[in-house]
């Protein structure tokens, strides 16, 4: 019963993984044969360079994922000591699935129209927003606490609450 969880997870990530790779040849596979088969006609240079673009993102996501997902062994017992990163979390691997998941949109829709290829502006505007919210605008624009004028309330309750926590803290106990 020992590393049950590790197991669990390993196969969950290994039927995720399966179902990301067919995602992505099922993707590219339908680009390939409608675009350049089907609508041949009105292919440029700019559809071969756009499978170039979709098939590098699906590459450099799905090796970043696949690393996450990889289980790890013990070396010397050979046993299962970790069964990789958590997919459903958010975070990072939230953001790779949102990168995929939006390259294979527009590469699908692509195929309707050109127009889609904008869609992908998504993903640089959105790591700009994150840019921004996370390190610019607290850096640059938010002032430190101590630069902030206090009032007399404000200042009256902070001396009561560090008065407070300086307070030895003693339990009772019975004898």
């Amino acid at each position: 019963m020992a590393n049950q969880g590790a197991k669990k997870r390993k196969e969950e990530n290994e039927k995720h993984m399966r179902m990301l790779w067919n995602l992505i040849l099922i993707c590219n596979a339908i680009y390939v044969v409608l675009r350049l088969g089907v609508r041949y006609r009105s292919v440029s240079w700019k559809h071969g360079l756009g499978l170039c673009v979709t098939s590098a993102a699906y590459k450099l996501v799905y090796d970043q994922l696949a690393a996450m997902a990889k289980a790890s062994y013990d070396t010397i017992t050979g046993e299962l000591t970790d069964g990789g990163f958590d997919m459903s979390t958010g975070g990072l691997c939230s953001y790779l699935h949102d990168i995929l998941y939006i390259t294979a949109f527009v590469q699908i829709a692509s195929i309707l129209s050109d127009k889609f290829w904008f869609a992908y502006l998504v993903i640089p505007i959105f790591a700009l927003y994150k840019l921004w919210e996370l390190l610019l605008y607290p850096f640059f624009f938010q002032r430190a606490k101590d630069d902030v004028p206090m009032d007399e309330k404000e200042r009256k309750k902070m001396e009561k609450m560090e008065r407070k926590a300086n307070r030895p803290k003693f339990a009772r106990t019975r004898r």
